[in-house]
């Protein structure tokens, strides 16, 4: 059994999730054996039942919640270098781990480490969408320029092209609290972006690493449909475009994001 002890798969459980046994079960599978334990601000019996059947650590959150203060309390709780939030309902594939490992192994370190993925829509993967391929796009000069900050910014140009659950982060850099938590749905595209500006790169592997579960009960469609999404979405691209500019972007990006009606 091939190990690396400096990694850890921290889930965050919410309520309770038919799909968290198989995000579980994903990470159980990984080909590259790892530390998995699981944190809550919702504790109930459901998760902690599930925890004690798979033998996981379960640390609750009883300060401050939120979708930032939730993934910062589950990475302050990691005693390793390498932390992945891995989402509830979101499953991994087998390699996942092995490819980023291999990587560090070849002394390719990072801030930020991540693959592609596929959306999970009623019990199927669907084809990949105009949404998918856009961001294949955006981060393709990651592939040669993973030190450039012009590559990582344009990676987050036109949204944000990095998904969140497939993200592993080295803490030895970014910290043990590294989500910014101004925004409630666009905290993740803000980290990146302010990571983005440090020396250190952003490590893509162009292989379809997870599954991304996109279904009517998730927080981000909640999000989407209280408009929370699309204001947070035009205050960032304002980072990144002069306003009138970011107008324009933004009546396209709307058309995008639709993928999660």
């Amino acid at each position: 059994m091939i190990e690396f002890k400096n990694h850890t798969f921290v889930i965050c459980a919410y309520k309770e999730s038919k799909y968290l046994e198989e995000c579980i079960q994903s990470l159980k599978n990984q080909v590259v054996k790892s530390n998995i334990i699981m944190v809550t601000s919702t504790p109930n019996k459901y998760i902690q039942d599930i925890a004690k059947k798979h033998n996981l650590e379960l640390y609750i959150n009883n300060g401050e919640s939120g979708i930032g203060q939730d993934w910062n309390f589950a990475v302050s709780n990691t005693k390793t270098d390498y932390v992945t939030v891995a989402h509830q309902d979101d499953t991994y594939a087998p390699n996942y781990l092995e490819e980023i490992v291999n990587k560090i192994h070849e002394g390719k370190d990072f801030i930020i480490a991540f693959g592609n993925y596929r959306e999970w829509k009623n019990g199927e993967i669907i084809p990949l969408t105009i949404n998918l391929k856009i961001k294949k796009i955006l981060q393709a000069p990651l592939k040669k320029y993973r030190n450039k900050r012009w590559a990582k910014k344009f990676a987050l140009r036109f949204g944000s092209s990095i998904c969140c659950p497939c993200v592993t982060i080295n803490t030895k850099i970014a910290g043990k609290t590294p989500y910014i938590t101004k925004f409630k749905c666009d905290l993740d595209w803000e980290t990146w972006y302010e990571m983005s500006k440090k020396n250190e790169p952003f490590l893509y592997i162009n292989k379809e690493l997870m599954s991304h579960r996109i279904h009517e009960e998730s927080e981000t469609t909640n999000l989407i449909e209280n408009n929370i999404r699309l204001e947070e979405d035009y205050e960032m691209l304002k980072k990144f475009w002069p306003t009138p500019i970011a107008k324009i972007v933004m009546h396209f990006y709307k058309k995008a994001i639709k993928t999660n009606d």
